[in-house]
């Protein structure tokens, strides 16, 4: 990796510059003209689902299948990243996968989405009707595929064995170029070209994807605070929101993953488990898992069906192609993020980790959260889908809270959470957009601060603009998922080549150690 005089990782200015430059003139675009920019984003989300959505949805099941396989054959026991040991515990690497891969995106819909499919049923479950009994595990089940496997599979399995093969094994730096390192080699490396492309385009869909939860958070903490406190629901209220939020996210990621990030990480998880155990105990406990198992069973039985579905093309575009897409752009820099923090760790475990364990976790989140409405729901039609239908995702939430004991700080309690998970995903993805900019896992503390900082400012912008200005950048993301698709599509071919590489030197360090272990019993004394 190239360094400046004083030995400290140097920019690519390049990919710095067109990265910066297209959020700077998408504001620019958008305060111009903003109907322009909206029928341009409109026009690029809908060619993008059209042409790409079909091919999204394979790619996302042929690469949790893949990984699968992988995990499961001699290939899993490999530890990735040249190294013996993990830099951390188990407990503290899955917390933060768990709560800046797909977490704040998550507690969004957790409440709003079962809620959706049960007031409408999915087209794949054809004729059950709506509202009902027999509607709750469809429900249930459509939104695991969009928060499931695939989705965490296509952000960390595949795309961190292959980078963290081409790092720290063959020392390309730790950009989204480096996924493509078993096809062009070292050339990967050179300046502009495919590689500054590459990081370019994977730099702008995470940080899209990133700016639009930061966005909404501002204007659905505006909603839930004048709900529980009677603060006033405006522009004010919202910039507030987003700038004490872009200050805790650079404090954090400024000190690193082992303090603020992994400290966040771990009291969000301890907070979900406490949130988990009240709403279980307090709630409706035996429905909540009855509903988890009978809509997981759903689920699992109809995985490759429900992954590619063609058959309501307008629905899909706004459902599951859009989250497709929205999970594929955050891909490269995820694996970015997840291959700085997971040395050591075996390709089993990682898989593992990443494709099943935090997947099933989000989906029971779903279980307790969205099926805790859709009981009420039941038991008093209205209740819920009301406060949705009229203010959205967060009025979901604090209804559903409301129907509990102690519903007042509940609320409060899921508003917190949500607070500290869109904050993990805000400076996890500063710091791999750094990493990705300099090619090196500890860049410089004043350009993660810049990244959160721009994520932050271009939030504020946008929220000026309402709903439409945050909603737009969240739409284009799935147009920059485009290129970011053709690149995570190589992975199919590309992480069976590596794992046979990383095989090889796996068992030849076996061989080594074994004659070693042989030549120091021989040298033992005989009566020893």
């Amino acid at each position: 990796m190239k360094k400046n005089d004083s030995g400290k990782p140097s920019l690519d200015w390049t990919v710095f510059a067109l990265s910066g430059g297209f959020f700077v003139l998408f504001i620019i675009a958008y305060v111009i003209n903003r109907d322009l920019v909206g029928n341009f984003v409109n026009d690029s989300f809908a060619f993008s689902v059209k042409y790409f959505g079909s091919f999204w949805q394979i790619l996302l099941l042929a690469t949790f299948i893949l990984a699968i396989i992988i995990a499961f054959s001699k290939y899993g026991d490999i530890r990735l990243g040249k190294q013996a040991k993990p830099d951390m515990g188990y407990f503290r690497w899955a917390a933060i996968i768990g709560t800046t891969l797909m977490a704040a995106g998550g507690i969004f819909w957790a409440a709003a989405e079962p809620m959706y499919h049960f007031l409408s049923t999915p087209p794949f479950f054809g004729d059950i009707e709506s509202g009902t009994a027999e509607a709750v595990s469809p429900a249930l089940a459509q939104s695991f595929l969009h928060w499931g496997f695939l989705s965490w599979a296509i952000n960390g399995t595949l795309s961190v064995i292959i980078l963290m093969y081409a790092h720290y094994d063959k020392g390309a730096p730790l950009k989204p170029r480096s996924l493509l390192y078993p096809i062009f080699g070292d050339k990967i490396m050179n300046k502009g070209g495919v590689g500054a492309f590459t990081d370019t385009f994977s730099i702008i869909a995470v940080a899209a994807g990133t700016i639009g939860p930061i966005g909404f958070l501002g204007l659905q903490g505006g909603y839930a605070f004048n709900a529980l406190f009677g603060i006033p629901n405006n522009f004010l209220t919202h910039t507030l929101i987003i700038v004490g939020l872009v200050v805790v996210a650079t404090i954090s990621v400024v000190s690193g993953v082992t303090r603020g990030i992994q400290l966040l990480s771990r009291f969000n998880v301890l907070l979900v488990i406490v949130l988990f155990v009240f709403i279980f105990l307090l709630g409706p406990g035996i429905f909540i898992v009855n509903e988890f198992i009978g809509g997981l069973g759903l689920y699992l039985q109809s995985i490759p069906a429900m992954s590619t579905f063609q058959g309501a093309p307008d629905w899909l575009g706004g459902w599951t192609v859009f989250f497709f897409g929205w999970f594929l752009g955050y891909g490269p820099m995820m694996a970015v993020f997840v291959s700085s923090i997971s040395r050591g760790r075996t390709i089993r475990e990682l898989v593992l980790t990443i494709a099943v364990l935090a997947p099933l976790l989000m989906n029971f989140w779903f279980t307790v959260v969205g099926g805790t409405g859709i009981f009420y729901e039941l038991n008093n039609p209205g209740v819920i889908s009301d406060a949705l239908s009229v203010a959205g995702e967060p009025a979901a939430m604090i209804a559903i809270s409301q129907q509990l004991p102690l519903g007042t700080i509940l609320s409060y309690l899921f508003l917190f959470s949500t607070i500290i998970f869109v904050i993990t995903s805000a400076d996890a993805m500063s710091l791999s957009i750094s990493i990705a900019i300099t090619g090196n896992d500890n860049p410089q503390k004043m350009l993660r601060a810049f990244w959160a900082i721009v994520m932050g400012l271009v939030a504020v912008i946008l929220v000026a603009f309402g709903e439409g200005g945050i909603g737009a950048l969240q739409s284009f993301i799935v147009a920059t998922a485009v290129p970011v698709s053709i690149l995570l599509f190589t992975n199919l071919w590309t992480a069976p080549k590596v794992v046979k590489e990383l095989y090889k030197e796996h068992k030849q360090s076996l061989d080594q150690k074994e004659q070693v272990e042989e030549e120091e019993e021989e040298d033992l004394p005989a009566n020893f």
